[in-house]
């Protein structure tokens, strides 16, 4: 109990580093857990991260400054399709087979790994606007994220339990805008993907799919409380004090955690 509140804390800080919501570390954790329940543990797994993002993402939406949160102004089509696609993808996750789950959360990891290492734009960032001090969203004619994205990357995110950050921040980033700003914004991108994505998890997943007896559908209610223990006082203290982080700095962090969150899920499944 003490290492999963401990993990908590650490999805806390995700979320508001790098607006993971918590997924990115929950999934690999509560597979760790849920190892021996059999073929419903990668459900399980993305189930009881979505709760934990949904609150997360909630809890540091809410804490956000209106004045960034005003850089989505316009963006609803955006987030009707993430919401729809949050949807679609918990639907497929649900009936798809554990291993598709499971592997397909490693690659999208290591792709998104090599997509920041090699492609510029994200540790070398291009050249920004002029204008805004840097912690400040950039203006532009339209939101950084087509809507029609928002489909494709709601779908991907809710079938591998993994929010849509991975998606958003990094085109956030190359838009121009600074990682502590791409942070914040995934966060209320990430709660139109997690809310629809739980609701399915919670009303048509079999009960006690290897989510034991603390459970509702597939979420694992006892870890999902515990994680949100540890994770909730990070974001109401971090979101309204965030660390100050070098830019640069914090664009290599990011890419660590997801080679160290990689690492535990490779060791995992070989």
């Amino acid at each position: 109990m003490l290492l999963v509140i401990l993990i908590g804390l650490v999805t806390g800080a995700t979320t508001v580093l790098f607006g993971f919501g918590g997924g990115f570390v929950t999934v690999p954790v509560m597979l760790w857990i849920h190892a021996a329940a059999g073929p419903g543990a990668a459900v399980t797994a993305v189930a009881t991260s979505a709760v934990v993002m949904v609150v997360n993402a909630l809890v540091a939406t809410l804490a956000t400054p209106r004045a960034l949160l005003g850089a989505l102004r316009g963006s609803a089509p955006l987030l009707a399709l993430l919401a729809a696609g949050g949807l679609a993808g918990a639907l497929l996750a649900t009936v798809a087979p554990e291993q598709l789950i499971t592997w397909g959360f490693a690659a999208y990891l290591a792709l998104t790994i090599l997509d920041a290492l090699l492609r510029p734009g994200f540790l070398r960032p291009a050249a920004r606007p002029a204008g805004p001090a840097q912690g400040e969203v950039t203006t532009s004619p339209r939101f950084a994220i087509g809507a029609g994205l928002g489909l494709p990357i709601g779908a991907l995110a809710a079938f591998l339990g993994v929010g849509g950050s991975v998606m958003t921040v990094p085109l956030l980033r190359r838009s121009g805008q600074p990682m502590r700003v791409a942070a914040a914004l995934a966060n209320p991108l990430t709660l139109c993907v997690a809310v629809p994505a739980l609701a399915v998890f919670l009303l048509t997943a079999p009960a006690g799919q290897g989510a034991g007896d603390w459970s509702a559908g597939a979420v694992d209610l006892g870890s999902a409380a515990l994680l949100l223990a540890g994770s909730i006082p990070v974001v109401v203290l971090w979101r309204r004090r965030p660390p100050r982080l070098p830019d640069g700095l914090h664009a290599w962090g990011y890419v660590a955690l997801l080679a160290v969150v990689l690492g535990v899920v490779l060791a995992q499944l070989l």
